[in-house]
């Protein structure tokens, strides 16, 4: 059942990318449609905005060749494809073909769409120096990249879960915890249209009416209202488990709404210089705050740093939209090129201003703070980029004995942190109290 709904979600998902095309075209099989490799290029080539090498024959060695050009250029953007062999995907193997395809959906769809939630909610784990530049031309290394984009992918699952539950909150008791048997009733797919689009729906008739139909009326409404293809059915989540992958897939799409809500063209222009005159500003005001702090202690410059953060998240959100309302480089001219480069720059200004913060608690908590990044580290290692299952296997059993040395110190470190005195000589408190309860919540 859940290979069967996989299946016909990203089909109908993929085809809604092929539309774009020209000429559109549709696939009908997933299983025998990517063997040649040509609709893997394709799909690539659309969400990325970028020209891939290709074979243009439909021999064994062409196809084979294109499939690799395909792995090649995901491989390219730090994404880790452990055990897919292009022999699989030339066979049409459900599992790998659907493995693949959830990671390009991931990675294109959800993550590019959540990036914008990342710094919309305040959180440490939606952190928005935790948003990871996704094009090729990346300055950090691939195997850093690597690393941050695991944690990243962790944060995208939940930026879109808030989104969701933030949509439906705004009406009563209709609550959302999971991708999964939540979404069941129909509720959540109609509150979210209602908060889009208020108007179009009546939750007050639709508590009366049965799962399927509130379904049934979800789907027929974001199809012909918002224009969101019906990835799913009734039957597909009016089930005891319903597919986590098919609906977050789905669900995504009222975010990627949403996001284009706020796109008006006409007045870009104007909103791209607002924004980059408000990023010159923070550069600038964040450069005079690393001066001016420079001989303070780290109360002080952990204090500046908060009453800065909180500024700067306060006055980011209304320019959010365009800063991080496009999904590729070749979408965006010029100018918002140039914007989304200094908001990148002034991110990395931000996340290095943390960690050097982070290397100044005094002691024992700089031990501490030290031990929790090797271990937060270790539990987002990607395993070795290879297709031997044993040796992956071991390299994983070497991770879980380094895992098992460092939690060795896990019970003198929460008792060293739950019994530190916070005050110098003075009386004076030495580390702001948020910053201790962050690391407990860590640890």
């Amino acid at each position: 059942q859940r290979e069967f709904t996989q299946k016909k979600t990203f089909t109908t998902w993929i085809n809604s990318i092929l539309a774009k095309r020209t000429p559109p075209y549709v696939i009908s099989d997933l299983y025998t449609d990517i063997q040649q490799g040509h609709m893997l290029l394709d799909l690539l080539e659309e969400l990325s905005g970028q020209h891939l090498p290709r074979e243009k024959g439909f021999n064994t060695f062409q196809c084979r060749s294109n499939i690799e050009n395909a792995l090649t250029f995901l491989k390219s953007r730090s994404l880790k494809l452990i055990n897919i062999h292009v022999a699989d995907i030339i066979e049409g193997k459900p599992s790998i073909v659907l493995g693949l395809i959830w990671t390009i959906i991931f990675h294109f769809h959800i993550e590019e769409l959540a990036r914008t939630l990342a710094c919309t909610y305040n959180q440490p784990s939606l952190d928005c120096s935790n948003v990871v530049d996704p094009s090729p031309k990346a300055s950090r290394s691939a195997k850093k990249s690597a690393k941050i984009k695991e944690r990243w992918k962790i944060s995208a699952t939940k930026a879109l879960l808030l989104w969701a539950r933030e949509q439906c909150s705004l009406h009563g008791s209709i609550n959302v915890t999971d991708f999964k048997s939540s979404w069941r009733s129909g509720l959540p797919f109609l509150a979210i249209i209602q908060t889009l689009r208020p108007g179009l729906v009546d939750l007050e008739k639709a508590k009366c009416r049965s799962n399927k139909e509130n379904l049934r009326e979800a789907f027929r409404i974001a199809e012909l209202e918002l224009n969101i293809p019906r990835l799913l059915e009734p039957e597909d989540v009016d089930i005891m488990n319903p597919d986590e992958k098919s609906i977050m897939t789905y669900v995504a799409q009222f975010l990627q709404y949403s996001r284009n809500l706020y796109e008006p063209e006409k007045d870009m222009q104007e909103k791209v210089r607002e924004a980059m005159s408000w990023l010159t500003a923070q550069e600038k005001k964040l450069a005079k705050l690393l001066i001016d702090t420079e001989n303070d202690t780290y109360y002080q410059k952990y204090k500046e740093m908060m009453s800065f953060m909180e500024s700067f998240n306060q006055e980011k959100k209304p320019f959010l939209p365009v800063l991080l309302s496009k999904r590729s480089d070749a979408e965006l001219n010029k100018s918002q090129q140039q914007m989304q480069e200094e908001w990148e720059k002034l991110i990395s200004q931000i996340d290095e201003w943390k960690v050097k913060l982070d290397q100044m608690l005094p002691s024992p908590l700089d031990g501490i703070e030290a031990w929790l990044q090797e271990v937060e580290h270790l539990q987002t290692e990607d395993l070795p980029d290879t297709q031997d299952s044993f040796k992956a296997m071991f390299a994983f059993r070497e991770i879980v004995v380094i895992f098992k040395g460092l939690m060795d110190c896990f019970d003198s470190h929460l008792d060293t942190l739950k019994s530190f005195k916070n005050e110098d000589e003075k009386k004076m408190p030495l580390v702001f109290p948020e910053k201790l309860e962050e690391m407990k919540r860590r640890l």
